[in-house]
């Protein structure tokens, strides 16, 4: 029987490695976020140091796998998988099984040691939770390009806003509630009629401040600035994956974000703007800046503030994929084909 012992702790700690290892090389190249890969490889090592505990000999020589009768056990689409996520999926579910296997034998010869590898267990499921729920957003979020602010205070000139801006082309667009003359109740109204008119488009909807709102209306996602809650609490009210965008004017707020892992930052203003016309303006050097610390960090950087077709070339050779763009859009006297402008030379760009 010990022999059996050391032969299922030896299969179930590889197993739960080799899982180890797919989600990490999902997170490494699929989802390009160094905060992530850096977590599962500390689960990798603790699972290590753990196992380390026990006789290593042991564990090798009741190794046998050519007699293993469970390798010639086949079900059916067994490593069917379709994209990488269906990869790291299957991983996800495959770590805590071993995970738990472990601890159910270990526990008759070492409990002390079981009740580390239990613990790590329990971890595992809160560092899927995480993956799923800031790598879900992300690939929804990955093609946006053209992202329209709509601050109008009126529903009726909401409303009409997002259908042009929807017909003209924008990938994400968000209701910025601050100048909104509303109560609650017929706030929420408006932004659920904002939702679906970009969900029958297709398009990324976001809610500005107010997380209730965003939830209550199904939006695709919410955006909170420096004076709002954190973006961990905001993933505590949270019933799905949900694109979260975090505002940042400086350096220092942007290495607090990336930290929070945010969807996507916004990085601004660029320029002066009258959306936030008591915001000191970063210019052109943050966000030049910010380019390169978000290179790893698998955070979408979205460029903010004063942007308009006159100095979009000047944003554009920084290297930021992603314009949030407002009155250069809502304020002209074609809103859907001033989108279409703006799409015709962001398709044109190579990232």
């Amino acid at each position: 029987m010990e022999k059996a012992i050391y032969r299922i702790i030896d299969a179930n700690f590889n197993r739960a490695r080799e899982a180890l290892r797919v989600m990490e090389e999902f997170c490494r190249f699929a989802m390009n976020s160094k905060p992530l890969n850096a977590k599962i490889k500390d689960l990798r090592h603790k699972l290590s140091t753990a196992i380390s505990q026990l006789d290593s000999a042991k564990l090798i020589a009741s190794r046998d796998t050519v007699e293993d009768v469970g390798t010639d056990i086949k079900v059916d689409n067994q490593l069917c998988r379709t994209d990488l996520f269906d990869c790291f999926t299957a991983a996800a579910k495959r770590l805590p099984e071993a995970l738990r296997a472990l601890t159910e034998t270990v526990q008759t010869i070492n409990p002390q040691l079981a009740a580390q590898i239990e613990q790590l267990r329990y971890s595992s499921y809160t560092l899927e939770k995480e993956i799923v729920m800031f790598g879900d957003p992300s690939r929804k979020f990955e093609n946006v390009r053209l992202y329209v602010l709509i601050t109008e205070s009126q529903p009726e000139q909401i409303i009409s806003l997002t259908k042009s801006c929807c017909l003209g082309g924008a990938d994400c667009i968000q209701l910025r509630c601050k100048n909104l003359i509303q109560t609650d109740r017929s706030l929420l109204k408006t932004a659920t009629e904002f939702v679906k008119i970009c969900a029958d488009n297709n398009v990324i909807s976001i809610i500005n401040d107010r997380p209730d709102i965003a939830i209550l209306s199904n939006a695709d996602g919410m955006h909170l600035g420096q004076d709002d809650i954190d973006v961990a609490q905001a993933k505590k009210l949270l019933l799905k994956p949900t694109v979260i965008g975090k505002s940042t004017h400086n350096l220092n707020q942007l290495k607090d974000a990336i930290a929070e892992l945010p969807t996507y930052v916004g990085l601004g203003p660029a320029f002066d703007t009258q959306t936030k016309p008591m915001e000191k303006t970063a210019g052109l050097g943050y966000l030049e800046n910010a380019v390169p610390v978000l290179a790893d960090a698998g955070v979408a950087g979205v460029a903010i503030g004063g942007i308009d077709l006159k100095n979009l070339a000047d944003v554009l050779k920084i290297g930021v994929k992603a314009l949030a763009v407002c009155s250069a859009i809502t304020k002209s006297d074609n809103p859907q084909l001033a989108c279409a402008k703006f799409k015709e030379i962001l398709a044109g760009k190579e990232f």
